[in-house]
């Protein structure tokens, strides 16, 4: 007797407070943003060789299975980046100043 396939397949583990490609170091949000962003499953596996097609659809499948809770979970990182941006603004105004002054340099020259 033969067992029967496997029917459901696990994609996304959550590990580390965060969402990951089960079996990766690819945070779930690589793939999402880019998605969102209008990019092709197919496009998307190019950026990220280590995924297969099937992973990027399982994923893209993940979010819009759960779309409510990972827009929250993705809020929430992007307000703890920014909050973690202003404090290192704050902590160190003169390096803050000299890269916003290099920005707007490069920015003249294009």
């Amino acid at each position: 007797m033969t067992a029967a396939p496997t029917l459901a397949k696990q994609y996304i583990e959550q590990r580390d407070q965060g969402y990951w490609i089960a079996g990766t170091r690819i945070s779930l949000e690589s793939v999402v943003y880019g998605f969102l962003n209008g990019e092709s499953p197919e496009s998307i596996a190019q950026n990220f060789p280590l995924l297969s097609l099937e992973q990027v659809y399982g994923t893209i499948a993940f979010y819009l299975a759960n779309q409510e809770l990972i827009d929250a979970y993705l809020r929430k990182a992007e307000e703890e980046f920014e909050k973690l941006q202003r404090s290192l603004r704050e902590k160190n105004i003169p390096l803050y100043q000299k890269l916003k002054t290099a920005q707007i340099q490069k920015q003249s020259q294009a």
